[in-house]
């Protein structure tokens, strides 16, 4: 098993894992690689150090080592509900996928924006109605009172999302990563 390091061309970092090298090129030929933030199939591995196993050098810690090493990682780690707070904030202004890429982030910020980022699109997968091209007329329909109010997402046009807004119709433009939009196998 081959786990690498991957970064999109939007500079999004995650983790990939593979039967091989030739398995990772392969894949990466086909556009099958891509980037669970955007879908990016522009990939490239970043520089990584593999971990050897070459005995008794270091002695492994214990079990309680890792378990305190980890509270202390988290008591200095962005709380998730902090993260979903500023990816909701960046979002509402229109620059959530210019915040995730900020090459002066920490990488620690941006591996948490990112996952925040993850975990409001699930939400939103999962508590709202996909309505599909139709979101603006539906989304205008709920506005005035002709449609049952409730939760929907869709594709909507800069001009139709402007229009809403002019209308007084709240709406937030926010990509779906592809990975959400299918089951994984």
């Amino acid at each position: 098993m081959k786990v690498l390091d991957l970064q999109c061309s939007q500079q999004h970092s995650f983790e990939g894992w593979f039967g091989s090298e030739e398995d990772f090129q392969s894949q990466l030929a086909r556009n099958l690689v891509q980037c669970p933030m955007c879908g990016n199939a522009e990939i490239t591995k970043k520089l990584s150090a593999p971990r050897f196993n070459l005995g008794k050098a270091i002695a492994p810690t214990s079990t309680s080592e890792r378990a305190a090493a980890s509270k202390d990682e988290a008591n200095t780690a962005p709380s998730s509900s902090t993260a979903t707070e500023l990816v909701a904030q960046t979002a509402k202004s229109g620059q959530n996928q210019q915040a995730a890429q900020q090459p002066n982030l920490p990488p620690e910020v941006a591996q948490a924006m990112q996952a925040a980022w993850l975990e409001v699109a699930k939400h939103v997968m999962a508590n709202t109605e996909d309505v599909g091209s139709s979101f603006a007329s539906e989304a205008r329909k709920i506005h005035y009172g002709e449609a049952d109010e409730r939760a929907i997402r869709g594709h909507a046009t800069p001009d139709q999302t402007m229009e809403l807004l002019e209308e007084g119709i709240d709406v937030l433009p926010m990509p779906i990563p592809e990975s959400l939009k299918r089951p994984l196998n």
